[in-house]
């Protein structure tokens, strides 16, 4: 959240910039100027609004956005407007933490009342696939591993298997539901992680797709332990 609420000041400093210099007025017309105004709103929905929870009214956004750009009289002053979006984006934050716990509360508890599935006293869940036959990893072991991670509604938000190749990864720098399931599995094993939020990416969240207390699902394949550090 702080990371979005950093780039809304530094677009909105950017865009009272490009006003007093009069970049608004160079010479790019037709398609061109069309097509490089498109790349900024995307650009601006991706990094500050995608998976935010802010909903805008988009003609009191383009307001805004023209009366600064254009010199005009504003509704606030910019303190005003900083205060109101932090706020917007605090409420946002705290709404989307509190759903995204009571489902994947919901889900875990369904979850571990389907046979193979175990739970640890963490509260980890783990589903073996796969008896792997080879060692099992420590903690300071780095692995060699395939994995697909996705939220609970099935979105994939990251997966060596789409890209084709394999990575390795150091078991104590990774999230703790990793580190943990990985030492319960042998190498050539594959299993499906079920992790909460306090042992994925907690109540920040990671990026758009994983919001603030997500809990997440990695299907790992331990390929090899590749060495020990």
């Amino acid at each position: 959240m702080k990371t979005i609420f950093f780039g809304v000041l530094v677009f909105l400093g950017a865009a009272a910039y490009c006003a007093a210099a009069g970049i608004a007025e160079q010479a790019r017309e037709g398609n061109e100027k069309a097509e490089m105004s498109y790349a900024f709103g995307m650009v601006i929905a991706t990094e500050f609004f995608l998976g935010s929870g802010i909903e805008l009214n988009y003609g009191a956004f383009l307001r805004g956005f023209r009366d600064v750009m254009e010199n005009r009289q504003t509704h606030h002053t910019i303190d005003q407007a900083m205060d109101m979006i932090e706020a917007a984006f605090m409420s946002a934050h705290f709404e989307m933490a509190e759903r995204n716990l009571a489902e994947g509360t919901a889900f875990l508890e369904e979850n571990a009342q389907r046979p193979g599935v175990l739970t640890t006293p963490s509260g980890l869940q783990i589903e073996v696939l796969v008896e792997g036959t080879g060692d099992m990893p420590d903690i300071s072991d780095v692995v060699l591993v395939h994995y697909h991670g996705t939220t609970i509604d099935g979105t994939v938000f990251d997966s060596t298997v789409e890209r084709g190749e394999p990575m390795e990864l150091p078991l104590e720098w990774v999230i703790p539901g990793w580190s943990e399931g990985l030492r319960m599995m042998r190498e050539g094993g594959k299993a499906i992680l079920f992790i909460p939020p306090e042992l994925a990416y907690g109540s920040e969240g990671a990026g758009a797709i994983i919001g603030p207390n997500t809990t997440v699902i990695f299907e790992v394949e331990l390929i090899e332990i590749v060495r020990s550090e």
